[in-house]
C-alpha cells in the first residue's frame, strides 16, 4: 500500500467503514505531533484502548 500524502511505502495502515487509508514513517510521525498537538491524542489512546505504562 502507498501513502496517503506520498508516493512512499505505508509503514502503517487503518481502516474504519471500509475505507483504507496508509502512511509512510515520516508522514505518520507528522500525524501524531499534530495530533499530540491538540489533545485529540488522548481520545485516540482511549479509542484504542493503548496503555502507556
Amino acid at each position: 500500500m502507498q501513502c496517503h500524502y506520498c508516493d512512499a511505502d505505508a509503514a502503517v495502515a487503518v481502516e474504519k467503514d471500509g475505507l483504507k487509508v496508509g502512511l509512510c514513517r515520516t508522514h505518520l510521525r507528522e500525524r501524531l505531533r499534530e495530533l499530540a498537538d491538540d489533545d485529540a491524542l488522548a481520545g485516540l489512546q482511549d479509542e484504542l484502548d493503548i496503555d502507556r505504562s
